[in-house]
């Protein structure tokens, strides 16, 4: 028999063939589930010897103090700035925050609404990009529904399409469109882009805003590279770009200006380009998006659309917790500010 201590919700749904979402409806009795699946993730708890966690159920018991945070990626100083003013204004209420990573995958996005649910969080947070994906959006709206209809509070960070609930929602698409007219002012007409995943709402708007003010100055679109929002996938994409001579290249054809989606990625790019013994901003120019603290101490400092993420964390959970908050739908829109630094000029001569 399996160790129990080793034994997880997801190994429970790995051997019973359901999403780890199904198995934890299941297992908290918090939503009907059909009678098959229940049998047979019933049958793998039992088989695996899976118990709950203790911790967990004693949080459940004082649920009404605890807000859940579910964000993609807490090491990336993006939500971590955004968890940073959430947590300060949890505290100043005496609520207990607890923090979750999904690391992009969807389906544990929806599993850890599930166990929220089961512990009777007072209210879930959703921090980052909803998924451009209708099966994602059916399954979080499953979840959701009975929370809310229950009196349960939720609000997002972001573009989440098919989510009806409060929202702190940063302008991504009109400040990467303001970014890229900023860009073609100092003269640039040749862009690259290095993009998150595709299947990400932040993605599609910031691509998009920034390619849509390329297109309407009559400048032909950038050529965009998809990989991870992480400090390597934007060094493996400007790695891409520098091999096929799509900057840096020779002839002086290529793009002047390489533009990353998120700053993290741009740190990256910047380590790339300085192993190819290209300079910035003197041989190609760099800009990114966020403004987390660490790019202005990078040599050069780098360009980028500001968002005030601090700010942005202390107003989601101030929508979650208003009075009457599911009486109407609130949207609280973030300008992001185009900061102009040392690591754009105009393009080499």
């Amino acid at each position: 028999m399996t160790d129990r201590v080793h034994v997880t919700l997801r190994d429970v749904a790995t051997a019973a063939g359901v999403s780890p979402a199904t198995a934890s409806r299941v297992l908290n009795g918090t939503a009907r589930v059909r009678p098959d699946l229940r049998d047979r993730v019933e049958a793998a708890a039992a088989q695996l010897a899976y118990t709950p966690n203790a911790h967990a159920q004693a949080l459940a018991r004082a649920s009404n103090e605890t807000v859940g945070v579910i964000c993609h990626d807490v090491s990336d100083p993006y939500f971590s700035g955004i968890a940073r003013g959430i947590m300060r204004a949890a505290a100043q209420r005496d609520l207990l925050v607890m923090l979750a990573s999904t690391f992009r995958d969807s389906e544990r996005e929806v599993a850890y609404v599930s166990m929220l649910r089961a512990q009777r969080a007072r209210a879930i947070l959703l921090i980052g990009s909803g998924f451009e994906d209708r099966r994602w959006e059916r399954a979080m709206d499953a979840e959701l529904r009975p929370y809310l209809n229950a009196g349960g509070r939720v609000a997002v960070v972001s573009r989440h399409r098919s989510l009806r609930v409060d929202t702190v929602l940063p302008e991504n698409r009109e400040g990467a469109a303001a970014l890229a007219r900023a860009l073609l002012a100092l003269g640039h007409r040749g862009f690259a882009v290095l993009s998150g995943p595709r299947g990400l709402s932040t993605v599609v708007d910031r691509v998009g805003g920034f390619r849509d003010a390329l297109a309407a100055a009559g400048v032909t679109a950038a050529e965009v590279v998809e990989g991870p929002f992480t400090r390597e996938g934007g060094h493996a994409g400007a790695t891409g770009l520098l091999d096929r001579g799509v900057i840096g290249g020779s002839s002086g054809s290529g793009a002047t200006c390489l533009f990353a989606t998120t700053d993290v990625m741009a740190v990256g790019a910047l380590a790339a380009l300085r192993e190819r013994g290209l300079r910035v901003p003197e041989d190609v120019s760099l800009a990114g998006f966020d403004d987390i603290p660490v790019v202005r101490d990078l040599t050069p400092p780098l360009t980028t659309v500001a968002l005030p993420l601090e700010e942005m964390g202390e107003r989601v959970i101030a929508l979650a917790l208003r009075d009457g908050s599911r009486a109407r739908r609130r949207i609280e829109r973030v300008a992001g500010t185009v900061v102009l630094r040392a690591s754009t000029t105009g393009p080499p001569a």
